[in-house]
């Protein structure tokens, strides 16, 4: 996942924030570790058969709390992108202006809640009075929602809050970003190209961003045979962020 310039949260006198779920915690309590990390981790020790039932009673309320926060909130396309991205550059413009034409359409805009692409177009959208919607992570580089989300939820583990993201959006537009942007544009390719959800649009913002990547699935990927030739298409790609919207929104309402 990607580090944030800023969260924008003004600092404490403890030094930094950590938010684990809906805790927070400030200086000497900050941890050393992360749900995700402690849920991963290799352990020779028995204790775990303890501790896993009491994991899964977590999990089951994250599902429930995100299920209660998110049931409501009509249609929705998510924003994906980096957390890097500064305000001066030409793609934080652009997914401001992609929050600002969903919240005209009366159309949620979801992101994961972060500063840069994320922040970007939840202030087009929260300025533009629509909904924007911000879905965080318990993360030592990346705590807090930014200043835009009018409707916020932080999450302990990444497989809840990617069920969120798919269960209430009707497209996705994936901006310029990195590790964890790839691994969110993947993970709905995948769940669209075994038909786990629905028919999705799947919108790549930024060609020249995106040239190389695609350049290898439709040569190395189609000549050795990992992918058919219909894969490709299961997304579009533009420059044009008014464009990306529109194709993003094409399906609401059938």
């Amino acid at each position: 996942m990607d580090v944030p310039e800023t969260t924008g949260e003004k600092s404490s006198p403890l030094g930094g924030t950590y938010y684990r779920g809906p805790v927070v915690m400030r200086g000497s309590m900050i941890p050393k570790d992360t749900t995700s990390g402690n849920l991963l981790r290799r352990d020779d020790r028995t204790d775990w058969l303890h501790m896993d039932p009491w994991r899964v009673l977590r999990i089951q309320a994250e599902f429930v709390d995100g299920f209660g926060a998110l049931a409501e909130v009509g249609p929705a396309v998510t924003v994906f992108g980096s957390a890097r991205t500064k305000r001066s550059e030409p793609a934080y413009k652009a997914a401001r202006r992609m929050g600002k034409l969903l919240a005209e359409r009366g159309v949620a805009t979801i992101t994961g809640g972060g500063p840069g692409i994320m922040e970007a177009a939840n202030r087009g959208a929260s300025l533009a009075g629509g909904k924007s919607v911000g879905l965080g992570i318990e993360l030592p580089h990346e705590q807090g929602l930014n200043n835009y989300v009018n409707l916020g939820m932080t999450f302990r583990y990444f497989f809840v809050r990617k069920t969120m993201f798919v269960k209430y959006s009707s497209g996705v537009i994936v901006c310029p970003g990195g590790f964890g942007t790839l691994d969110e544009m993947f993970e709905v390719l995948t769940l669209v190209q075994t038909h786990k959800v629905t028919t999705m649009p799947i919108v790549l913002f930024d060609t020249e961003y995106w040239k190389g990547l695609f350049d290898w699935i439709n040569g190395t990927l189609a000549d050795r045979g990992m992918i058919s030739a219909l894969d490709p298409n299961l997304v579009t790609l533009t420059d044009d962020p008014d464009e990306a919207v529109e194709y993003a929104t094409h399906l609401i309402g059938y």
